[in-house]
């Protein structure tokens, strides 16, 4: 018996259905912005969830991006992970019989063809093996690895053009969000990227007695496919609010600890749906495509800023973010432990309950509007596994002092951290620093030598940077004033010469559409000296 049918496929092309999918929501906001603004963000995740997996996974990504969208769009776009139809049972049938070179009735004891999960990039099966353990077959929706590839070429065509059309658009590196989604996506749909996920994890999660994960069942990992043990147990968002709920909220929280400033290795998706509680109450993990990695140094630095946070110390939470890699070049420190003592300032006034730990790493980090900002996709990860973790805790426990919770601990991390990382007494750690300056001397005069006697010098000038985005930004403008000039000199030579065939019997087609472009880069040149203020 097969599962529910799939909706029918779309005739239009794919850059069509994207087009008109995306159009239409631009049509709704233009409608709607003003008179009724508040029925945009559940319009937009709606339009995601309708385009598929490839959109589903980027309305994900941007939920996390406070620095772009406003509060009711990133709630809105959270609810992401609600389930999705099923796709046919005899095509995941094909795709294991495929993987394994093997027909299904002979790789299990009995398979259930009714599965019991779907999502945006599998769904799951239950099947029982030969020697009669129950196991789960996680199966890749069919096609899913060309439609991916073909949507993220026509998102970032769509970027491109977009950030033609609205240079503004730039600053908030929309090519590199498609980039990252495009990385996180290729992992998330490759069942043996995600075996591996597991077996990593595993090391981190097996040695604690009250946390447990299904292991891969070996050989049985393909691509597609990929057959796991299976886990009975209760959905976390069961025991929200009881207080059951309350001893799981802080088992979630220890795991977390320990994920993070452990072993640096994480999961990095704890939505309740990958949350589960076995008959014997360990917190059960759920779902390997997205993992997290933190190296020792960095888990030393994220350790000092919850210190720092949790103590209201703005210049020690000012050295992690440094350290962490939130914020790079130079930085006016006075004024930057001035904004972070306002913030520590204004989290205390918020009750215990909402006081969130995800929210105030990211304020700190956007300081003066995110001037010197970055967020590469090691932390994009981390703050998308923060902000998640916060919300399925809030769920358990609404009155969870995640503050005093934290702090209890968070000395003690940085001790342990800085012993992992140092290994040694600071008097062990000097001398040994002293052992090697007989090896740098001996580097620097080697490289005198070949430097025929000359040191090498670098000189690095600060503040240069205004004057050179003007210069290429004023090298720009010539050129597109020359190339503008040339496009008007081609019209009207090929209008007296008028070659080719004619609109209305009078005008060069050619030369209309030399024209048409020279018109467009004149708005263009007009626009940006007049946003500028100077000629």
């Amino acid at each position: 018996m097969s599962s529910s049918q799939p909706k029918p496929a779309s005739r239009l092309p794919r850059s069509l259905q994207i087009a008109v999918a995306l159009g239409g929501f631009g049509w709704t906001w233009w409608r709607r912005h003003r008179r009724a603004p508040e029925s945009l963000p559940a319009r937009l995740r709606e339009t995601l969830e309708g385009l598929g997996t490839t959109f589903v996974k980027l309305g994900q990504g941007l939920s996390l991006r406070r620095d772009l969208l406003p509060a009711p769009y990133l709630s809105e776009l959270e609810a992401l992970h609600a389930h999705v139809p099923p796709f046919e049972s005899a095509l995941a049938v094909a795709a294991i019989e495929s993987a394994f070179g093997q027909p299904v009735s002979q790789l299990f004891a009995e398979f259930e063809l009714v599965p019991f999960a779907a999502a945006s990039v599998a769904q799951v099966h239950r099947a029982q093996l030969p020697d009669g353990r129950t196991v789960a077959v996680k199966v890749r929706r069919p096609g899913i690895v060309a439609q991916v590839h073909a949507d993220l070429r026509l998102l970032r065509r769509f970027v491109r053009v977009s950030q033609w059309l609205v240079p503004g658009l730039r600053r908030y590196q929309p090519l590199e969000l498609v980039d990252e989604l495009g990385q996180s996506l290729h992992q998330e749909i490759d069942m043996v990227q995600e075996a591996r996920n597991m077996r990593r994890l595993a090391h981190t999660l097996d040695p604690l007695p009250y946390l447990s994960l299904p292991h891969v069942v070996e050989p049985w990992v393909g691509p597609a496919v990929i057959v796991q043990e299976f886990s009975h147990g209760a959905p976390i968002a069961t025991r929200n609010r009881t207080p059951r709920g309350r001893e799981l909220a802080g088992r979630l929280l220890d795991a977390y600890v320990h994920q993070l400033m452990g072993s640096g290795v994480f999961h990095a998706d704890p939505h309740p749906g990958n949350l589960f509680e076995l008959p014997d109450g360990r917190l059960c993990f759920h779902d390997f495509g997205s993992i997290g990695f933190l190296d020792p140094a960095a888990r030393v630095a994220f350790a000092q800023l919850i210190e720092g946070l949790v103590a209201n110390e703005p210049q020690d939470v000012l050295d992690a973010v440094v350290a962490m890699g939130f914020i790079s070049g130079p930085v006016d420190r006075q004024a930057y432990v001035r904004a972070i003592s306002e913030i520590l300032s204004s989290l205390a006034t918020l009750p215990l309950n909402e006081w969130s730990m995800a929210d105030a790493i990211w304020r700190v980090a956007r300081i003066g509007a995110g001037a010197n900002f970055r967020l590469p996709r090691h932390l994009l990860v981390l703050m998308r596994t923060l902000f998640l973790a916060e919300n399925t805790l809030r769920g358990l426990d609404p009155d969870l002092d995640l503050m005093q919770a934290l702090g209890a601990r968070a000395q003690r991390m940085v001790q342990t951290l800085q012993q992992q990382a140092g290994g040694r007494p600071m008097h062990e750690q000097l001398l040994k620093s002293a052992e090697q300056l007989p090896v740098v001397a001996m580097q620097m005069l080697r490289q005198l030598q070949l430097d025929e006697g000359r040191p090498a010098l670098s000189l690095h000038h600060r503040g240069l940077e205004p004057l050179e985005t003007t210069l290429a930004r004023t090298g720009n403008r010539l050129a597109l004033a020359l190339v503008t000039l040339g496009l008007y000199l081609a019209g009207s030579v090929m209008m007296l010469h008028g070659a080719g065939p004619r609109l209305w019997g009078h005008l060069p087609v050619l030369s209309g559409l030399a024209f048409a472009a020279a018109l467009v880069l004149s708005w263009r040149l007009v626009r940006a000296i007049s946003r500028s203020g100077h000629l």
